[in-house]
């Protein structure tokens, strides 16, 4: 029944309108459906384009930053002048605490109980530990190669110095101001040496 409905009004409207007029209907549909997805595909190519893009550049961006990075650090490392400023800032570090150390190889010898040669190692230890971590602090804002000075120390060194400062108090001969200082100069000298190296390495 409903197919002849079907049927019957598509007969009346040919005969109201035209088989001319039905057609270019049909046509004008069809041709804005196609529009429409024509559109959303043309759409769709336009943002993956842009999209890809936006990755380009954003990879892009990070290989230059990276390359200008890599490129500071070897011109910093090439300048002569950077490295001379680094020996004199560091320098006058290092002479300071040749100090710290000579006075504290006199404090232990007159406060400490040296006899007991553990308690004596760990103050001892802990005193230069101070020292380190101090010098260090006055390091961290100046950098080299990208990376702050105090990075180019290594905690090594506190153990270097440790035992030169108990070789002088537990030394047979006695105190003896001028033996300290040459020796304690001797060990921080060979720890210059050491971070002049690391920077050039």
């Amino acid at each position: 029944m409903n197919n002849i409905t079907d049927v019957t009004t598509v007969a009346h409207g040919i005969s109201d309108f035209g088989m001319m007029a039905v057609t270019a209907a049909f046509f004008l549909i069809l041709s804005a459906a196609m529009m429409v997805a024509i559109f959303k595909w043309f759409k769709a190519i336009i943002e993956q384009m842009m999209q890809d893009n936006k990755e380009s550049l954003q990879e892009l961006a990070k290989t230059t930053n990276a390359q200008n990075d890599m490129l500071q650090d070897i011109s910093e490392g090439l300048r002569t002048e950077t490295l001379l400023r680094i020996r004199n800032l560091t320098g006058f570090a290092f002479d300071l605490s040749i100090e710290q150390v000579c006075r504290l190889i006199k404090r232990v010898r007159q406060e400490n109980h040296i006899i007991d040669h553990e308690a004596t190692a760990a103050k001892i230890r802990k005193s230069l530990m101070v020292i380190h971590n101090d010098r260090n602090s006055r390091f961290d804002p100046f950098t080299y190669r990208g990376k702050p000075i105090s990075d180019y120390c290594v905690i090594e060194w506190v153990e270097d110095v440790a035992k030169v400062v108990e070789g002088e108090i537990y030394n047979a001969d006695g105190a003896n101001n001028a033996r300290a200082y040459t020796n304690v100069k001797l060990a921080y000298d060979n720890i210059k040496t050491d971070f002049y190296q690391r920077l050039n390495s």
